[in-house]
């Protein structure tokens, strides 16, 4: 099965690619000649995830599908949220964010968060979509060089490491992208002989 996986985000791909079974032949934007980044205009993950795919399947007509992730703070009433990626501005920059974020939060001792992903895929036609969800807090200060994003300020429950000091095989057990991504997996094999 060929699927198209609407990123440009490199570190995204390979994490989703290791989860994947055997059968799906991962592509991605850059892959189908898709170069330009298409406008998230959406207010919520939801929209978001769904306007990159119908985008895919309406101008290029491949199965698709597209997650949108946002960090959402309980102290700052679930910003950064869906503007996550360009909280600090639409160069998209992961320290500027991560920056404006730790400022945000200075002198609040509430630090709990969650990261929220959102899968749309649009298969034959038919549209579906799954969410994972992992709670944890925003850490006083950045730790860790693997990840990518939010990750080394990110500490899951029940962890004492950030996801950026976390080796990536534990990350995609227990973090938001791995839980969608398994919930897209197991409806992608009851659906193996779709092309």
């Amino acid at each position: 099965m060929r699927l198209v996986f609407a990123t440009h985000n490199e570190h995204k791909l390979k994490e989703v690619q290791l989860l994947l079974p055997k059968h799906i032949h991962l592509l991605s934007l850059n892959d189908i000649g898709l170069e330009e980044e298409i406008p998230e205009t959406g207010e919520t993950l939801e929209e978001n995830a769904q306007i990159k795919v119908d985008y895919v399947t309406q101008e290029y007509g491949y199965n698709c599908f597209a997650d949108d992730t946002g960090l959402l703070v309980n102290a700052l009433n679930g910003e950064p949220g869906v503007y996550s990626a360009r909280y600090a501005g639409p160069q998209n920059n992961a320290n500027q964010n991560m920056d404006k974020l730790l400022a945000a939060l200075e002198g609040i001792s509430d630090r709990e968060a969650q990261f929220k992903t959102v899968i749309a895929l649009s298969l034959n036609g038919n549209s579906i979509s799954f969410n994972g969800i992992v709670y944890g807090k925003i850490t006083t200060k950045k730790a860790g060089n693997r990840g990518f994003g939010y990750d080394p300020i990110f500490m899951p429950n029940g962890y004492s490491l950030t996801f950026a000091e976390l080796p990536v095989s534990v990350k995609n057990k227990i973090g938001h992208r791995g839980k969608a991504v398994a919930q897209l997996i197991a409806y992608l094999n009851t659906h193996k002989n779709c092309s």
